[in-house]
């Protein structure tokens, strides 16, 4: 069985395995920031916070449901800004669209990690909206649709590949699976390193998913994007 190719000569750096393992550690890495260190609120898994808006609109507790839904509309912003972004600088040349993705996420990021918790409110804000656009930017590795900054879609889509492998025997299938699992296991990954390194490093310690972003920046000049392509 094959390994997953780390890059293909002549694919895009933004649909690369290595690219993506640095952007999935990353949106991982920021849920379990924003759980931990900035009050019980979720970066990235939206339906966690609806739930919980949902949750603390019945006990009519206003300043709780507004702790949710501020991320919540950050984060549709964020698709918003990305589809807009995408729109009116695909054709550019320079730095692909991407890439200026990438550096906003890490210039919000680094502005995050000098928040104090009072402003817990806005650094989740600004979190959400950061996820948001990755996963609208960067929505394919190695040709396959995925999210880098969730699981359930990813969990599906491998699960899905493993019954058609099961049923057709078909090694390529298996590959699949298996490449949409390690996305799984590198956003948990991500998680489990956050959770354990955010309490010693405290707030800054988001400062490592721009270190990360960077190095997924700067991948991307390895094979540069034509204008007007993805």
């Amino acid at each position: 069985m094959k390994t997953p190719k780390l890059h293909s000569p002549g694919r895009q750096m933004s649909d690369a395995f290595v690219t993506m393992i640095f952007l999935t550690l990353s949106g991982g890495f920021q849920d379990a920031y924003t759980y931990l260190m900035r009050g019980r609120v979720f970066a990235n898994a939206q339906t966690g916070n609806i739930v919980l808006l949902g949750e603390r609109l019945f006990h009519a507790d206003g300043s709780g449901a507004l702790r949710y839904l501020v991320p919540i509309c950050a984060f549709a912003l964020g698709v918003f800004t990305a589809e807009r972004v995408r729109r009116t600088a695909r054709n550019r040349r320079g730095i692909h669209w991407r890439q200026w993705i990438v550096l906003a996420e890490v210039a919000i990021l680094g502005a995050v990690g000098l928040m104090p918790v009072s402003l817990n409110l806005l650094a989740n804000a600004m979190v959400s909206f950061s996820c948001a656009l990755q996963v609208q930017a960067f929505r394919k590795f190695n040709g396959r649709a995925y999210a880098s900054t969730m699981c359930i879609g990813n969990l599906r889509s491998g699960m899905e590949a493993m019954e058609a492998y099961l049923y057709t025997r078909e090694k390529p299938i298996l590959r699949t699976a298996l490449e949409y699992f390690s996305v799984v296991a590198l956003f948990a990954l991500g998680a489990g390193a956050g959770g354990a390194i955010s309490p010693r490093l405290g707030l800054g310690a988001i400062w490592l998913c721009c270190a990360g972003l960077s190095v997924s920046f700067l991948l991307m000049f390895l094979n540069p994007e034509e204008p007007g392509k993805g």
